[in-house]
């Protein structure tokens, strides 16, 4: 394949992502809990503590400001607002996937402008599992991705669907397991494992962890459907794999009884839209959260301020919640039982 068809398709992304109808249809799932009030509450909303740890790192909120883009000129000034942002909110940020930085070294910049704005925030470097299973020196390639941002994790991004669908797709990940953990023995930086959409099962992510991943983003179905943007680039309509996929409450919940016996980073993604979205996903088991093309918006629309005043306003929602269900910290939230729709009848 022509490498200038990875530029092209990056900046493909990005546009629809901008213009075009590509959520899906379904919903994340997170409508069918409801939070059970508690009238005796004795939680003062002004000492709530919303601060976590990430591999090492205290973050101020538990959110992810998601992988999204990188590897074309348009990616420069979007990294480097997210940056901006990510760095002023205290929280972390991922790139989009580096597989152009292993093509050439024309767009370098797009990626390296994230450390050099985030400051020590952590960065979470990405690259797709097809690259891994197809190069022969996929850990050098991946230590020198790592160095390239100075990472501090790195995710490889399972997308079977978007590279069923993709016009140059390559959908072929046959040896992913044991590529997978030969990587994560001959690294240092923690191994991150994301979805782009269709969500994690409990019985994969038990596989991946088994690899010796330290954590599971489940990315489940809600958000942006990547079927729904390959398609539009194939100009098909009406395919049933645009639906396809687990709804990220779903993956948040099952994934985390893995916990019990596991010891693991999970991120709920896919569709949080809401300091709501949030809580329900810490309730449900998440140890943090993160979105992408919503906060694309934002940033096109507001700029860097944009993005950090909607995440401040989220959390202000998460902090009433936590409140008005007596959690004063994000410990005791993930101990608050969430109560399915149907109970309330």
């Amino acid at each position: 394949m022509d490498k200038r068809f990875t530029e092209k398709r990056k900046s493909e992304h990005i546009k629809l992502c901008l213009s075009d109808k590509v959520e899906y249809y379904k919903s994340n799932g997170f409508e069918n809990y409801v939070f059970e009030h508690c009238a005796t509450t004795e939680v003062d909303i002004k000492k709530i503590d919303l601060g976590t740890n990430f591999y090492n790192k205290k973050i101020s909120f538990p959110f992810i400001i998601s992988c999204m883009t990188g590897g074309t000129k348009e990616a420069n000034d979007i990294n480097q607002k997210l940056a901006i942002a990510a760095k002023e909110l205290n929280i972390p940020i991922g790139v989009g996937s580096q597989r152009q930085a292993l093509e050439n070294n024309n767009n370098h910049d797009s990626f390296k402008i994230i450390r050099q704005n985030a400051g020590s925030v952590p960065v979470l470097g990405n690259l797709g599992a097809a690259q891994l299973v197809q190069s022969a020196k996929i850990i050098d390639e991946v230590k020198f991705l790592i160095e390239l941002i100075e990472a501090d994790v790195f995710v490889i991004h399972l997308n079977p669907l978007q590279e069923l669908l993709q016009p140059e797709g390559e959908p072929n990940f046959s040896g992913l397991m044991k590529k997978l953990e030969k990587l994560t023995k001959s690294i240092s930086t923690p191994v991150m494992i994301k979805e782009v959409g269709s969500g994690i099962s409990k019985k994969s992510a038990k596989k991946l962890i088994e690899a010796g991943v330290a954590g599971i983003d489940v990315a489940g179905s809600g958000g942006t459907s990547w079927a729904a943007v390959e398609l539009l680039r194939n100009k098909t309509k009406n395919d049933f794999l645009r639906e396809w996929g687990l709804p990220t409450s779903y993956c948040v919940r099952k994934v985390s009884e893995l916990k019990k016996k596991y010891d693991f980073t999970l991120v709920s993604s896919g569709g949080i839209n809401s300091g709501i979205d949030i809580a329900k996903s810490i309730a449900l088991g998440a140890d943090l959260t993160a979105s992408a093309r919503i906060i694309l918006n934002k940033l096109v629309k507001n700029d860097s301020v944009g993005v950090v005043n909607l995440v401040y306003e989220w959390f202000k929602d998460v902090k009433n919640i936590m409140h008005l269900t007596g959690a004063s910290n994000l410990k005791e939230l993930k101990k608050i039982k969430l109560l399915k729709s149907e109970e309330l009848h």
